[in-house]
């Protein structure tokens, strides 16, 4: 799709960031994606409201994402505007037992800044390798805990209505990996954490121990989504994938981890299709063997699996 030079003067008049014919693996854990016609990079509810305006008004097609870490963009790239939250909404701020965070900031450094002022609550998640906006969109969670059990608030910019919206964790709708913000397309601006005061050397202690965990059993030298699927009601999708011995199956660049079955890992040159193959013969294989369709927990873009 051919962008205006019209849409292009609306986004630099209001000084919009904005590349174009950007290659999306650029913007994805997964380092996998083709180009997408423009990527926006916008800082506030004010841009976000521009830019969505401008897509209506030539009819152009846009996504909405944030750090690119739950990501599977197709390789013929997205024909429209990706607006992209993950970089310039980086706010963070320290206020006794909360901490504000704009929808930019990564996971992991809100919970280094917990540690650091001494304040429980974030240790489960810490290592969550998401930004703020996605983690809270799909209430990302970790070792039996979830974001959505540490929140204060959540401002949203709410498209339909053109407003600006602060809700309260009760009204964010919050179930496994879903909220009010996936189902009624809100975009997360900003989210006030509520901690507790604690000791600060048994935080740490508490981080470093979830860290470990994850790097013994996760396959972080590798680029991924993470855990590709939902976990099935009464079951674990890792360890159906593993007794169904499928650790290791590849095709292409694509593989099923030897580390942790749950993941599909870019080994190297990896395209959308070589990981969309490995997803349909899982869920084909468990499918057979017990009855169960896997859900995927990645999003996609520019196709579907």
């Amino acid at each position: 799709m051919s962008l205006s030079q019209s849409f292009k003067d609306v986004l630099a008049k209001e000084n919009i960031e904005a590349l174009y014919d950007e290659p999306m693996r650029k913007h994805t854990a997964y380092q996998i994606g083709g180009n997408a016609d423009c990527a926006v990079f916008p800082r506030d509810a004010a841009q976000i409201k521009v830019i969505l305006e401008a897509c209506a008004a030539e009819k152009v097609p846009c996504f909405v994402m944030g750090g690119g870490t739950n990501l599977l963009v197709g390789d013929d790239g997205f024909r429209g505007v990706v607006i992209i939250c993950g970089k310039n909404m980086r706010k963070l701020e320290v206020d006794g037992c909360c901490i504000r965070a704009g929808a930019g900031v990564l996971l992991s450094r809100v919970a280094r800044v917990a540690a650091e002022q001494g304040l429980t609550g974030m240790e489960a998640i810490s290592g969550i390798f998401g930004a703020v906006g996605g983690s809270v969109a799909m209430n990302a969670g970790a070792y039996g805990g979830e974001i959505s059990q540490v929140l204060e608030s959540v401002t949203c910019y709410c498209p339909a209505e053109d407003s600006v919206k602060t809700l309260l964790p009760q009204e964010c709708q919050f179930g496994y990996r879903n909220s009010i913000f996936l189902r009624q397309g809100y975009i997360v601006l900003e989210v006030v954490f509520k901690l507790q005061p604690g000791d600060k050397t048994e935080i740490e202690n508490a981080m470093a121990d979830f860290a470990k965990r994850r790097s013994d059993k996760q396959p972080l030298e590798y680029p991924s989504c993470g855990s590709v699927f939902k976990r099935p009601e009464g079951h674990f999708a890792g360890a159906l994938i593993e007794q169904a011995g499928l650790k290791g199956y590849k095709i292409g660049g694509a593989a099923v981890s030897e580390k942790h079955a749950g993941f599909i890992v870019n080994m190297g040159g990896a395209t959308a299709a070589d990981v969309c193959a490995v997803i349909r013969h899982i869920q084909k294989t468990i499918k057979e063997k017990n009855g169960i369709l896997l859900e995927c927990e990645v999003k996609t873009l520019g196709f579907e699996i």
